[in-house]
């Protein structure tokens, strides 16, 4: 006779919040408490800038100048307002984003929003291999010596470490960004002309610019990084008790994330704008520092590439595994054994072997691959932003954490104008495609 699975959050309610965080109860209040909590939303900010985001901010910094760096305040609210979301129904509900879209939408819905966060992650996933090999052939390290090791490492990780080591490992790696501050402080650009720039915007109505000025936009915010937050808040066990802190730590993710963009934009374009070079990767902004800025800054560059490609190729298959478990009511978590939660391993460990095989596979079109995540990522991103303001604002589900009034006008604002832009990146790219403009 099978075994009844206990759903998540009565589980949850039967650990003790001593159970859950350790040496809590000792230090219920300031720093060590905030430290205790925090991790779920920092790592999830710092995973949006990965291979593909770190591209779109060298791109903006190397053809624009500091320009358009004006959207980074912007995008950084636009970024906190779904962190918090994310954590808040997190620790009120004790369950993961797909579990409720599945409690609340019903299968169908779950069905459609699964398959194409598989498809859009897991090309996401080539995408973030990619990144972590071409940054160490900077240094001749050959790519089919990286990635076999890159993923045996990240898999080992997941699959044999408990939840806290886990997160330990991911803050550590968090550090690698801080190269891109190095480096812009290295690159040495007039800091008076960059406070101006942030807050005199200035728009340049030629396509080109504009499209950039969308995907800049869009690359900030994209759904894998709430879903991974809300399950990493839900496994993690962290409650209403301690709403007030995790959300400190959303808000902390999505200001130093976009603190980090802001850097890469200002080393890039101090360095590269007005050169008329073509960046095709990120790695190539690595390469291009050299001549201007140094080989240390090269390096240093090519390094916070790395650490950022490993971050986002772990949490995209475990967001992904989270993700799908949660829906279908399977079971899943970082700290259980593989025969406890077969499905939730299995996925985890096919989607990171597929993607280190995609990117081995000679000829493969990676930027491509680039192209169709973000696109499929666009579908999502306004579906799953509807789906997230519903649950926030039921009662049922949140009790009295609903979004206040203001909070829902400024998430519905977003949600019109992630589907603006989605719409305007899908008119170019058909226009492209027969012919026009």
């Amino acid at each position: 006779m099978s075994r009844i699975a206990v759903p998540r959050r009565i589980r949850r309610a039967q650990r003790s919040l001593r159970d859950r965080l350790p040496n809590f109860r000792t230090h219920r209040t300031g720093l060590l408490a905030f430290l205790g909590v925090l991790g779920p939303g920092l790592i999830a900010g710092l995973a949006g800038n990965d291979a593909g985001g770190i591209f779109t901010y060298s791109v903006l910094g190397a053809q624009t100048g500091l320009q358009f760096i004006w959207l980074l305040p912007i995008t950084t609210v636009m970024l906190v307002i779904v962190l918090e979301m994310a954590a808040r129904m997190g620790a009120v509900s004790g369950q993961g984003l797909g579990d409720l879209i599945r409690d609340d939408f019903g299968i169908r819905w779950t069905l459609f929003a699964m398959v194409v966060l598989l498809i859009a992650n897991g090309s996401n996933i080539a995408a973030e291999f990619a990144g972590a090999a071409a940054a160490l052939e900077i240094f001749g390290i050959p790519r089919w010596a990286v990635v076999p090791v890159v993923a045996a490492g990240i898999w080992a990780l997941v699959v044999f470490a408990s939840y806290r080591v886990v997160e330990r490992v991911f803050l550590s790696v968090a550090v690698v960004f801080v190269a891109y501050i190095v480096s812009a402080v290295v690159a040495g650009p007039d800091w008076g002309e960059v406070g101006r720039s942030l807050v005199t915007p200035s728009i340049d109505w030629a396509p080109n610019s504009l499209l950039l000025m969308v995907a800049t936009v869009g690359t900030t915010v994209t759904p894998y990084m709430f879903f991974y937050l809300q399950s990493s808040v839900a496994d993690k066990g962290l409650g209403p008790e301690e709403l007030g802190m995790e959300r400190a730590d959303a808000i902390l993710g999505g200001i130093w994330t976009n603190a980090i963009a802001l850097f890469i934009v200002v080393v890039t374009a101090v360095t590269l704008f007005g050169r008329g070079l073509e960046l095709t990767n990120a790695a190539d902004a690595a390469q291009a520092l050299a001549p201007v800025a140094g080989k240390f800054a090269e390096a240093l560059f090519a390094f916070g590439l790395f650490g950022a490609s490993i971050l986002a190729a772990t949490v995209m298959p475990l967001t992904t595994s989270y993700t799908v478990c949660e829906s279908f009511g399977w079971e899943s978590g970082v700290s259980r054994k593989f025969g406890e939660a077969p499905v939730f391993m299995g996925l985890y460990t096919a989607l990171i072997v597929i993607g280190a095989l995609v990117v081995l596979v000679p000829g493969m079109p990676l930027t491509g691959l680039i192209i169709l995540s973000q696109n499929l990522n666009g579908i999502l991103l306004p579906i799953i932003l509807v789906f997230m303001l519903r649950l926030a604002n039921n009662p049922r589900i949140m009790g009295s954490h609903t979004n206040p009034r203001w909070l829902n006008v400024l998430g519905w604002g977003l949600t019109g104008l992630v589907t603006l832009l989605t719409l305007v990146l899908f008119g170019s790219a058909l226009a492209g495609l027969v012919g026009i403009g």
